[in-house]
């Protein structure tokens, strides 16, 4: 989409992984490793240096180090091979076998990230930076055609014409709802009312999510300017970024951006001498999921409890202390810039008809890769699982996808060929959220998830509307009934009654939203709610209630993995000969399942 300056080949540079995941596995400790090795090093061929960058996406190979111009990368890397590298790669020019990406399902080593399937069908846009440029040096944005979009605007294009080719881009906002984003500044921009205000939510509170958190981290430049160029287009002069309390690496690197950047004189008065003052705010929130709708966002940045209001008048109109006010959330800034430089049909060529654009996903769960990904509108959910994912963990059977966080709802498998968009999902029970994607396994019991997220909004409910204070908490009981073997047929029907009633007549989003988890698993796995209510049984083995394990003889080779694993010693048995399971003993705890790579152990 950019035209970046390319790699100087007199100089080779060492790009280190260094976003959250990759730290809590010892990628500091890799960086200031290369770091010592490499000062005053002058047995290389030419310069080199590294960089601490943002994640590269495959979270599950981390820690990443890549080695250009040479393209080569390595995986799971620690501090103790920093020595080999050198002595080996950088020096020698040898390849290190062990450390290159090895495919999971055709065990074959690549030189290059760039070769893996992971990465082959995935189309950067919102990450086109991160894990290439190191986020502290707004040197390294700048040289990635960083703020050429901003110039461009504010030189070249009246205010009127950039939210027009925002329009014509089809840029829908990331952060769930889905709304034009174009649409929403001119809303903003037509009103009369002074000041006027621009908000990034960065208040990324679905379980398994950390899009958002990975380019504030990566590529903090890219949000500023997306900032930027808004209040040039609708004549705002203070913005904030709202950022949850935990993401303390995405605040730092946020901070030395906004600094970096009033330095250059893209922040704060007569902003490259065109006459535009803005400046930008960081707020750090409390972390409670509510405020991640934005009316409950803006009562928090005011001071105020975080609690939505009816929007029946729209914060473009009324928002941050009563003036007009636009929100869009991280990975919907991070597109502005690429669509002011590239032009709107160069962005509005990629996805769909009602879904212009990629869209990044958090590929979290029963995956093989897990990380981050970015692919366009479109895509199917077959695609991003088995082909950049690589099917399901330890070569077990697929059984549901769940979609758009706690207010998203779970896919079958008979549904995996589905286009990845906004209104495609919608029409399947579930949403698009932010873009998280946790991948279920047949180990997982689909009324335990319900139950879970059910769990997790009735906690994080404000409390302010009856609805969502009291319904969700009543869908919460009739599960744990369910779950522990207490439930009655009845039960499902008073689950949908109660769920249309609280999707009707809660205050915000969230209440709104919060049934979809049960109503989305009812219409597809009810099949699984009558196992528990009619059988006790919970097939997948999880409700400890509902459960009792055995080992089937014909299956079971005596290799004695479960009888090693079981932290209760329940199992029995010789090596080569079929195994028991004494369950007085049994805690149900499902280790012997979880290792038996056999499939030999079953739920009763």
């Amino acid at each position: 989409m950019i035209i970046h300056q390319a790699n100087n080949p007199e100089e080779r540079m060492i790009l280190v992984c260094c976003g959250t995941g990759c730290l809590a596995n010892g990628s500091g400790a890799v960086y200031e490793e290369l770091c010592r090795a490499l000062e005053g090093n002058d047995r290389y061929q030419v310069k080199t240096f590294a960089k601490a960058t943002g994640c590269n996406g495959l979270c599950e190979k981390g820690p990443l180090v890549k080695i250009m111009p040479d393209d080569i990368t390595y995986c799971h890397v620690q501090a103790e091979d920093v020595y080999e590298i050198v002595e080996e790669t950088l020096i020698k020019g040898e390849l290190i076998k062990r450390l290159m990406y090895r495919d999971p399902t055709t065990k074959q080593y690549y030189r290059s990230h760039r070769d893996t399937n992971f990465y082959k069908k995935q189309h950067k846009v919102a990450l086109r930076n991160i894990g290439e440029i190191d986020p502290a040096e707004v040197k390294d944005y700048l040289e990635r055609g960083g703020y050429q979009a901003l110039e461009k605007a504010i030189k070249t294009m009246t205010p009127e014409e950039v939210i027009e080719e925002v329009l014509k881009a089809g840029l829908r906002g990331r952060g769930g709802g889905g709304f034009p984003t174009g649409l929403k500044w001119k809303a903003c921009a037509s009103t009369d009312k002074q000041p006027r205000y621009v908000i990034c939510n960065g208040d990324e509170g679905d379980p398994g999510a950390f899009m958002d958190r990975s380019i504030l981290e990566g590529d903090p430049h890219t949000v500023l300017e997306g900032l930027i160029i808004c209040a040039y287009a609708i004549g705002a002069s203070m913005g904030y970024i709202y950022v949850r309390d935990e993401y303390g690496l995405a605040v730092n690197n946020l901070i030395l951006a906004i600094q970096s950047a009033r330095e250059c004189g893209y922040l704060g008065k007569n902003i490259l001498g065109a006459g535009l003052s803005f400046d930008i705010e960081i707020v750090r929130g409390g972390g409670a999921f509510v405020c991640g709708e934005e009316t409950a966002l803006i009562n928090s940045i005011q001071g105020n409890v975080g609690e939505p209001w009816d929007k029946y008048i729209f914060p473009t109109e009324k928002g941050l202390w009563d003036q007009p006010t636009v929100i869009n959330n991280v990975e919907t800034w991070a597109n502005v810039p690429v669509i002011i430089n590239a032009g709107s049909e160069k962005f509005a060529s990629i996805g769909t008809e009602g879904s212009k654009g990629t869209k990044v996903f958090s590929l979290v769960g029963k995956v093989v890769n897990t990380g981050l990904v970015e692919v366009p509108m479109g895509t199917t959910l077959r695609e991003i699982i088995f082909e950049i994912g690589g099917g399901i963990q330890k070569g077990r059977r697929f059984k549901a996808v769940q979609t758009g966080g706690p207010s998203g709802g779970c896919i079958p498998e008979r549904l995996l060929d589905l286009p990845v968009d906004f209104d495609t999902l919608t029409q399947a029970g579930s949403m698009m959220g932010s873009g998280g994607l946790i991948v279920m396994d047949d180990r997982t019991c689909i009324v335990e998830v319900a139950h879970y997220y059910v769990n997790f909004l009735a906690g994080e409910s404000c409390g302010k509307c009856v609805p969502c204070r009291e319904g969700v908490s009543l869908l919460l009981d009739i599960l744990t009934r369910i779950c522990e073997g207490k439930g009655k047929p009845e039960d499902l029907d008073l689950l949908e009654s109660m769920s249309k009633t609280i999707q009707q007549a809660a205050l915000c989003a969230l209440g709104r939203t919060a049934p979809n988890p049960v109503l989305s698993t009812l219409y597809y796995f009810r099949d699984e709610y009558l196992e528990h209510i009619n059988n006790h049984r919970c097939p997948a083995g999880v409700c400890k209630e509902l459960t009792e394990f055995y080992i089937d003889p014909e299956l079971c080779n005596g290799c004695g993995r479960c009888r090693r694993n079981c932290p209760a010693d329940a199992i029995t048995g010789e090596t080569k000969k079929a195994h028991q399971i004494d369950i007085s003993k049994c805690i149900k705890c499902g280790e012997c399942i979880n290792n038996c790579k056999f499939q030999a152990i079953k739920v009763k």
